[in-house]
């Protein structure tokens, strides 16, 4: 078999794909701008950017692969598909938050979903949440979901708590 392969996502921007790597490698650990590729003559029709301008942008997040594309106004991000982060405490959970939802829509924050300034959507989680949900239908999992679910950005503390029924 020859090399290994990896999921890499691509995300499609305007023209805001540089931007973006940019600013999501300022806010991760172990992140990194790895290449920039230019446009050319070739598929201007599309996206409308002269030779030179920005097309790729390919860059690591934690360690994981990604790739902005300019593409142009052709697409846009919908809630359809998020990005996750597992985060181990609440000063995680604040600090991506607060860095995520910087110039992003106030109105698509709910049960720790938010949009970024860019329309990406991304899932601000304890890891937690996953021993929490547990056995669907606990009583514990139960009351857990229904404090989640009257929030935006998640409180460890206190889903825990309802979880635990104190």
């Amino acid at each position: 078999m020859g090399l290994a392969r990896k999921i890499a996502p691509c995300l499609w921007f305007d023209d805001q794909g540089e931007e973006a790597a940019g600013s999501y490698t300022g806010i991760f650990p172990n992140s990194r701008i790895v290449a920039v590729t230019g446009s050319s003559d070739a598929g201007w029709a599309i996206h409308g950017r002269g030779p030179g301008s920005v097309m790729t942008v390919e860059f690591e997040l934690d360690g994981h692969p990604f790739t902005a594309l300019n593409g142009g106004p052709v697409f846009r991000f919908n809630q359809a598909i998020s990005l996750q982060l597992l985060c181990d405490t609440q000063a995680e959970i604040d600090h991506d938050w607060e860095r995520l939802s910087e110039g992003g829509d106030p109105e698509a924050q709910q049960c720790g979903w938010l949009k970024d300034r860019y329309g990406v959507s991304w899932q601000v989680l304890p890891r937690s949440l996953i021993t929490m949900m547990g056995v669907p239908g606990s009583t514990g999992s139960e009351r857990m979901m229904e404090a989640l679910l009257q929030m935006k950005k998640l409180d460890i503390a206190a889903l825990q708590r309802a979880y635990d029924g104190s």
